[in-house]
């Protein structure tokens, strides 16, 4: 049971901020056209790195809290905010571009690089940020934290489960990603803008949630 409420958690927060569909259309503005066995290979070695990197935050979560001495109540009011600024600027977006022509700006140096050093570019800027950026980091250190901090037994149910909410996150990227020139073609612009406007609505929920939880505990502290 705790597996699976964990799951569900981990997934709802992580879906949204991930965001497969949307990442796709920055994944396809940056590699071009390309053979359709390029987009899969590309896809499946990204898949890979994105649940090894999170993977490894899940783990180390906790140990880099403790290290800098950071409470769970700072990181959620702090992750909160984060990603509630993230959903909020999207919500915002007057232009359906704009998410895209943003990313492409960060990673701009792949506009002049050709197909064979791609591989390259797999975990930087591929995997991060633009599949798993600065908003999943904080996602994946707070449930780290949270999972942590509970008994041995629910702690290990806790963490496969935010582990197996990785794995599916990731096996959508795999999937939006290897067919982004197709899923392109069969959905427009502006239908993919609204899907990432009712997601990110999901998102600022998700962040207002999550900060409200580590400002509940502080104000309990002071009152």
């Amino acid at each position: 049971m705790a597996a699976w409420t964990a799951f569900l958690l981990a997934f709802s927060a992580l879906l949204p901020i991930i965001n497969p569909l949307g990442s796709a259309l920055v994944f396809l503005g940056l590699v071009g056209k390309a053979p359709p066995a390029l987009y899969r290979s590309l896809a499946r070695r990204i898949a890979v790195n994105n649940i090894l990197f999170l993977g490894a935050i899940e783990v180390l979560g906790s140990a880099i809290l403790s290290f800098f001495g950071i409470s769970l109540p700072i990181v959620e009011v702090a992750g909160g905010i984060v990603i509630s600024a993230i959903a909020w600027g999207v919500l915002n977006e007057n232009d359906s571009g704009a998410s895209v022509r943003q990313k492409q700006e960060e990673t701009v140096e792949l506009n002049d690089s050709r197909f064979s050093v791609l591989n390259e570019k797999l975990f930087y800027p591929f995997t991060f940020p633009i599949t798993s950026g600065p908003g999943t980091l904080v996602t994946m250190l707070t449930l780290s934290a949270h999972i942590s901090r509970r008994t041995l037994s629910s702690n290990l149910l806790g963490h496969s489960g935010i582990f197996a909410a990785v794995v599916v996150v990731s096996v959508l990227v795999y999937v939006c990603y290897a067919y982004a020139p197709i899923i392109t073609t069969k959905v427009s612009r502006s239908t993919a803008h609204g899907i990432l406007r009712v997601i990110a609505f999901i998102m600022l929920c998700i962040g207002v949630q999550i900060a409200w939880n580590g400002l509940y505990v502080l104000l309990k502290t002071l009152f």
